[in-house]
């Protein structure tokens, strides 16, 4: 574990100097969020600072921000919902590992680990509801209705990948559909509230939504990945969840859709057997087949689309940040 923090110390350097633009607002989302987190209980000041401790690369805040900044001024506005996107954000992991059964996260104990699946689920409950009171404190509705609808959408694609696990037979429009709605309409949600409340034209607000829905994508097909053939030590998180949990991801389709019809059972007789033994066949079959490396570039070519639809922006370090983050999302260990 001595190299961890050294590999983590490494991704911030980078993701620091991508978000030079925003550092400053970026601290002050930090202190807004351990201020909203702190409670008198110390039981529940405890859970809840220790969730603050997990939720990691603040990507959410930052794409808030730098499509603000982007765009126009940032103003406190906009502080107030990049807190907000990013306490949804850690709602949704800690429930995320009490799906997965996941024991760490950032290099530290889960919830459901270090205290219980009950504990993990009215925390991130806990978290829903303070996130939804938070937005609700600014003078307009449109950011508390367009997170509400961005945060059911989330929860539908929680509801159909766990309805679609252990399905073999999941397509490639239907993983796409999951992906676009329990990780990508987040990240979309987070570019559409900075350029509106920066002022953008409807235009300008709808692209930076689609870069964002098309980053989220191409981060999730990466993580996906990383769960695959990532390094926990260096991930900082439990992987081989979704061999283990039985979850078709890209790689795994692609492989799939390729073979003939032996082939394929065969596939099928080690996807459902999630054991030591068969996750290593499969790995090994994915990795000769070229699967990995296809869906790695699928991943590249997605995050490449979404930096085109900057063309919008003026040239600005904001924008040369948002840029930076498709390659950023796809290249990452961690």
């Amino acid at each position: 574990m001595s190299q961890a923090p050294s590999v983590d110390a490494g991704i911030q350097q980078r993701l620091a100097a991508l978000l030079a633009p925003i550092l400053p607002d970026l601290a002050e989302v930090d202190a807004r969020l351990r201020a909203e987190l702190r409670n008198d209980d110390p039981f529940v000041n405890e859970l809840a600072q220790h969730s603050f401790r997990m939720s990691g690369k603040r990507l959410r805040p930052a794409l808030l921000l730098l499509t603000a900044r982007a765009v126009g001024e940032i103003n406190d506005d906009h502080r107030t919902l990049a807190a907000v996107v990013e306490m949804i954000h850690t709602a949704t992991l800690v429930h995320d590992d009490v799906l997965d059964e996941a024991e760490v996260r950032r290099h530290v104990a889960t919830v459901n680990a270090r205290w219980s699946n009950q504990t993990s689920v009215l925390l991130g409950d806990y978290l829903f509801t303070h996130a939804f009171y938070l937005a609700s404190t600014l003078e307009t509705t449109f950011g508390c209705r367009t997170i509400g609808r961005a945060t059911n959408i989330v929860c539908e694609g929680e509801l159909r990948q766990t309805a679609s696990s252990g399905d073999f037979s999941l397509s490639r429009d239907d993983y796409f559909a999951i992906v676009e709605a329990k990780t990508a309409e987040l990240t979309a949600c987070a570019c559409l509230l900075g350029a509106h409340y920066a002022g953008a034209d409807a235009s300008v607000a709808e692209e930076l939504q689609c870069y964002g829905r098309e980053l989220g994508v191409a981060f999730q097909i990466a993580d996906d990945l990383l769960d695959l053939e990532g390094d926990e030590q260096a991930a900082g998180k439990s992987l081989g969840t979704d061999l283990a949990n039985r979850k078709m991801t890209l790689p795994l389709i692609t492989l799939r859709d390729r073979l003939d019809d032996a082939e394929r059972n065969r596939l099928m007789g080690l996807f459902e057997e999630p054991i030591v033994e068969s996750q290593a066949a499969l790995l090994e079959w994915l990795a000769d087949s070229g699967a990995l490396q296809e869906a790695r570039e699928e991943a590249a070519g997605i995050a490449a689309a979404a930096v085109a639809r900057l063309d919008v922006l003026a040239d600005s370090p904001a924008k040369a940040a948002l840029a930076g983050l498709g390659q950023f999302v796809v290249k990452r260990n961690a």
